[in-house]
């Protein structure tokens, strides 16, 4: 499935700089360095431009070859735009503390293209060299990788066969979620976590068999709702183009663009303005039952599809209109939530806990744990919780699950979690894309590993459990009696609250 602003289905797991967590990295449009460059403390670094002849012949070992030397401790200090002038740059620095330095062989592309990706390959080397939390880099020579990598993409011809050596680098490190994405990928991302999109607020999905692009669901009140498109109906041209044979994603290009222009789709020759069209990863109803005692009980669901940048404040929001309705207990369903940014999962957390609870445990590339603690927290309701998980809950809902049931706030109800417990960080480098390097790993309050391992519920669901409901804040209740694993979380929530009820 593809909507119109959203892309490939990246791992939404990468966390951006928190209040909790210093080893993050927010994305910037720009590429940071945390050091000035001539600065060396109280001595005088020299920085020289090197450029080398032509080699027909190139060997890394060639005393006449380019020459890439970067002090071991200034190796992000390589901005974008030197490497591209330059077929080597030279770090030096007079003081005995910057010694040690490496020496890279770099033959310069003669394809602008590929010059640039090689600009690149330096940049994510540098940040990965840094951070990465494993300082084994696998148990190989990341110093050698960088020099095998750039030979191996001198003689290449074009920008995508030169980014495929990049991806091959880095998946010698062995960690999956150690990655790097291309510019479009990334602006995808970004608009997936942003809750906010530029388009006409479509779901899009090519057939298997067909091949059409037929729309999957309109987002409420967008200018394609507006418009009268419809679940089901068949996207035929867009802007006069014919959409045979097009891909999801293409199709999904071709709708967004800025606010205040229009887009003509062929569905029935409709033109559609573009708007901001807000990604609500909320979705909510009130359950109204009988419960064993024979009292009325009314339960808030909330379901948390992902930890995009509103996810927090639109929980709040969903909290305090439920306590404000007279809600007594409260189902939190983090089903198939893959994750996102884990500050926002910190900050879900606090809606819930009170006090200075840990909510997490960090273990950095040196092994030393770091607790994430809350400052003086103060939950927004203490009404009885369950949390809903299962195989698909990862990374950031796996955080929240375990903060919650180890600081003993929740009952676990469903199946174990994915097992995702490492924490990236995301850096958009000077080309658009963007690098995501696992920086840490984390325990859970209670010191449980998580990583491959996942959290185990309390009360584990029948394996006939349906999946979870799609549906938006006004779906009947009714759509959720079928959903086994809500009803046994709402059997807990009653045995909970029975002795409560029996007092009265």
């Amino acid at each position: 499935m593809k909507m119109e602003v959203l892309g490939s289905n990246l791992d939404p797991s990468p966390s951006v700089f928190s209040p909790f967590c210093e080893f993050h990295r927010k994305p910037t449009s720009k590429v940071r360095f945390p050091w000035k460059l001539g600065n060396c403390g109280t001595q005088k670094c020299r920085i020289k431009i090197v450029h080398c002849s032509e080699q027909k012949n190139f060997s890394a070992k060639s005393k006449n070859s380019c020459v890439l030397r970067l002090n071991e401790h200034l190796v992000r200090r390589v901005g974008s735009g030197v490497l591209g002038f330059a077929a080597a740059v030279s770090f030096c620095c007079d003081s005995p503390s910057f010694a040690e330095s490496l020496t890279v062989a770099f033959p310069v592309s003669h394809t602008s293209e590929v010059n640039t990706v090689q600009k690149t390959l330096v940049e994510a080397w540098g940040l990965i060299r840094e951070t990465f939390y494993d300082p084994t880099f696998n148990h190989q020579d990341w110093d050698l990788q960088l020099q095998q990598t750039m030979v191996e993409m001198y003689p290449l011809r074009s920008e995508e066969a030169a980014y495929g050596k990049i991806k091959g680098m880095i998946s010698t490190l062995g960690d999956p979620y150690t990655r790097i994405v291309s510019p479009k990928e990334y602006q995808s991302f970004r608009i997936g976590s942003d809750g906010n999109l530029q388009g006409v607020g479509l779901f899009i999905n090519s057939e298997p068999k067909t091949g059409h692009l037929v729309v999957l669901s309109c987002i409420e009140n967008s200018p394609a709702a507006r418009a009268g498109i419809h679940e089901g109906d068949e996207l035929v041209e867009i802007n006069g183009e014919r959409l045979d044979g097009v891909a999801s994603e293409t199709a999904a290009q071709k709708l967004r663009g800025r606010v205040g222009t229009t887009v003509t789709v062929k569905v029935n020759s409709i033109k559609l303005p573009r708007e901001v069209i807000k990604l609500s990863p909320i979705s909510s109803a009130i359950l109204s039952h009988i419960t064993p005692d024979g009292h009325l009980s009314k339960t808030g669901y909330v379901k948390l599809s992902a930890f995009s940048q509103t996810a927090a404040l639109e929980m709040e929001d969903t909290v305090q209109e439920m306590e404000n309705q007279g809600v007594q207990s409260y189902i939190l369903d983090l089903r198939n939530n893959p994750g996102g940014l884990v500050r926002v999962g910190l900050d879900v957390a606090q809606i819930w806990l009170d006090g200075t609870e840990t909510l997490v445990n960090t273990i950095d590339r040196d092994g030393d744990m770091l607790p994430i603690n809350m400052i003086n927290g103060h939950a927004l309701t203490r009404d009885p919780l369950v949390v809903l998980v299962n195989e698909e809950s990862a990374s950031a809902s796996e955080i929240l699950a375990g903060a919650l049931h180890d600081n003993g706030r929740a009952i676990l109800v469903g199946h174990r979690t994915f097992g995702k417990g490492k924490i990236q960080s995301v850096t958009q480098l000077h080309d658009g894309s963007a690098l995501f390097i696992t920086v840490a790993r984390y325990l859970s309050p209670a010191l449980h590993e998580i990583d491959q391992v996942g959290i185990a519920p309390d009360v584990q669901c029948s394996a006939d459990i349906l999946n979870s409901p799609n549906f938006n804040h006004k779906s009947s209740a009714k759509s959720l009696e079928s959903d086994s694993c809500l009803l046994l979380a709402q059997h807990q929530l009653d045995d909970i609250q029975l002795p409560r009820g029996s007092a009265s």
